[in-house]
């Protein structure tokens, strides 16, 4: 029996507000004068603080055991996040950020090969076809990749790739169980590992504190919880291919914020990844609806 139409429409609908919401990332920080293991610090801890609030709200006391006891898949997908974060910003510091751009862009890829090598969930050419088409637009957004990056910087890139690309799969195998509790509990990880590295965590003001308030729970907190619950709904490739709609979304937010206006590129790349995004989304609801009237 197929997976009811409502529940997968949910899932859709989670991963892209995931997306929305991880977008926000470059305005944040450009509002923030610190080190980035500094915004890591205080944005996990702003972020899993906020998911540790759901989980009470929602759960009671339960949700608290949950986050002390997540289980083995809880456990899975809280050290591969911790992985994924306190990966990226290394990665960005190494090479070029369109390095790191290009690299997640292929994650609907590798999450699509895990997920058929783990739990034999075959991608649909039709996500494929629509995987490659965003990767180009993506490619185009950030004005192509160059080849001299630093190796240890796209080494990190690729392995931040296949942390969250392991996560998607981890989080579609234990569908059954939520993961928020996993979520809060990658956030205070991620804090914890970056405090050695952080050189200005008693020198943010007011201001700032509040600016990294809203970055945890804005952009991490909602972005990861959507994210961690939208994708048991789908499967690993189409959840990381509706995820890439992050990257043509980030100039959005400058453009909002500092009107600063996107290159053509960024816009005609952007437009690619957006268009796959959507002919893939109502390919399949078409398939779907094709599938009920067949029946008897």
């Amino acid at each position: 029996m197929g997976q009811p139409r409502s529940e997968r429409g949910l899932g859709i609908a989670l991963v892209v507000a995931a997306a929305i919401a991880w977008s926000t990332a470059p305005f944040f920080t450009r509002l923030l004068p610190f080190d980035p293991w500094t915004i890591l610090f205080w944005r996990g801890l702003f972020g899993g603080s906020l998911i540790v609030v759901f989980l009470v709200l929602l759960q009671g006391r339960g949700g608290l055991r949950q986050l002390v006891a997540p289980g083995r898949g809880g456990w899975l997908v809280a050290s591969l996040s911790t992985l994924g974060m306190i990966s990226f910003i290394p990665a960005l510091q190494m090479t070029k950020v369109m390095n790191v751009a290009v690299l997640i862009a292929t994650q609907p890829f590798v999450a699509a090969a895990l997920a058929w090598l783990w739990l034999g969930e075959a991608a649909t050419w039709r996500t494929l076809i629509a995987s490659l088409i965003a990767f180009a637009g993506v490619v185009i957004t950030v004005g192509g990749v160059e080849a001299a990056g630093d190796i240890s910087g796209i080494a990190l890139g690729c392995l931040m790739v296949l942390a969250i690309s392991a996560m998607t799969v981890v989080i579609r195998r234990y569908r059954q169980t939520s993961m928020v509790a996993a979520a809060a509990l990658s956030n205070f990880l991620g804090s914890l590992v970056s405090l050695p590295f952080a050189h200005n965590i008693a020198h943010v003001g007011g201001n700032n504190l509040a600016i990294l308030a809203m970055f945890g729970c804005l952009q991490v907190a909602l972005g990861l919880t959507f994210y961690m619950l939208g994708s048991r709904l789908l499967p690993s490739g189409q959840a990381s291919l509706i995820a890439t709609l992050e990257t043509p979304l980030m100039p959005f937010w400058i453009w909002v914020a500092f009107r600063e206006m996107p290159a053509v590129h960024a816009l005609i790349g952007g437009a690619l990844v957006i268009g796959a995004v959507v002919a893939d989304i109502a390919g399949d609801a078409r398939k779907r609806e094709g599938g009920q009237n067949a029946g008897p």
